[in-house]
């Protein structure tokens, strides 16, 4: 299977992704992780998106896409993937499109996790992060044995500023105008699987399942 996985900010894409791993030995290519280890280990992808990012620009769709394509050729093309983070944009998606196409790779499903926006709010800004190892809590799902202190480390425990509410929904209004979008333009090519990203992991995870072998 070839799929994309689509949704705001907190909607649960990276746990669904390890899940949905887990089920069907799916590679996870989160571009966002791939940036940063291209970037980290100086590939010459990596040397070039740097480039645009210390002048403050966005990396160039066709550069990610080259990213992606050179993690398919370790893993070998007839393993199924999952692709996070990218597409984010109706262009980007038809770039994707065509490069696809070009490889005989059409995609299979695009899954949209589809969760209310007040609840978004409510698992962004309760994330707390360890000042020392940067160990993730949350104050209502994922609580440290002491409130405030880090379980690894005994590091203080912040909130970030782009977890703070005020960031969240500015990041919730950039996912309406660019990314949402994305859902009209996957829906009209028959792909469009759209899940209730609501409850326990394992039940969104049931959903999606569910959604997969209606299709299949």
């Amino acid at each position: 299977m070839r799929i994309v996985l689509l949704g705001p900010p907190g909607a649960g894409k990276g746990t669904q992704a390890k899940l949905m791993h887990d089920r069907f030995g799916l590679s996870h290519i989160a571009t966002g992780d791939l940036l940063r280890t291209a970037v980290a280990e100086r590939t010459a992808l990596g040397r070039a998106a740097q480039d645009y990012m210390e002048r403050g620009e966005l990396v160039p769709d066709g550069l990610v896409i080259d990213m992606i394509d050179e993690r398919l050729q370790r893993n070998g093309r007839s393993d199924g993937f999952m692709l996070d983070g990218f597409p984010r944009t109706v262009a980007q998606a038809e770039a994707l499109e065509r490069w696809l196409a070009a490889r005989g790779m059409p995609l299979d499903d695009v899954i949209l996790l589809e969760v209310p926006r007040e609840e978004l709010v409510r698992r962004l800004s309760g994330r707390r992060t360890c000042r020392n190892c940067g160990a993730m809590y949350h104050v209502a799902f994922d609580r440290p044995a002491q409130a405030g202190v880090c379980d690894r480390c005994g590091g203080e425990l912040y909130q970030r500023d782009d977890d703070r509410e005020e960031t969240i929904r500015a990041r919730l209004a950039v996912y309406d105008n660019s990314t949402a979008p994305l859902a009209d333009f996957y829906r009209a090519r028959g792909l469009l699987r759209e899940v209730d990203g609501t409850g326990e992991p394992a039940q969104v995870l049931d959903r999606i399942v569910a959604q997969l072998k209606g299709r299949h």
